[in-house]
């Protein structure tokens, strides 16, 4: 999972150049093969790098499409659209990725990109179904 918001960091040139390039290999990965579910997490990591939000949330958007059980990927789907201000999606997407297997409660409370969610009232709601899932009761 990556934390998008710890990529404000200002790129090189040299790194914008070499994400720019990637980014350009790997569009044509996914318009050759659009099943290619690692070429689009490349890209949606990628995107992110390079501030662009909406296309790496794109991006998630066709992971989750393409992976539909993977709690990381609908995690990262969260994530996108916490950072998009998307908060209704957002949290349909943590959600799910509770109901699919993910556990990482703590850092859940702490990712930066999901500070759009937790700022959010329907995010209480989802907490406590969070909660009773951490708890072991079902």
């Amino acid at each position: 999972m990556l934390n998008k918001a710890a990529t404000k960091r200002k790129l090189t040139r040299r790194e914008q150049r070499d994400l720019d390039v990637e980014i350009s290999f790997m569009e044509g990965v996914v318009r050759r093969e659009p099943g290619c579910v690692e070429a689009w997490r490349v890209l949606s990591e990628d995107y992110s790098r390079r501030g662009k939000f909406e296309e790496s949330l794109h991006a998630e958007e066709e992971l989750a499409r393409l992976a539909p059980n993977d709690p990381c990927v609908l995690y990262d789907l969260a994530c996108g659209y916490s950072l998009n201000k998307r908060i209704d999606q957002a949290v349909a997407a943590i959600s799910r990725a509770v109901a699919k297997g993910f556990k990482d409660f703590r850092w859940l409370l702490r990712d930066p990109d999901l500070v759009n969610v937790r700022r959010d009232p329907l995010f209480k709601k989802v907490w406590v179904k969070i909660s009773t899932v951490q708890s072991g009761v079902v």
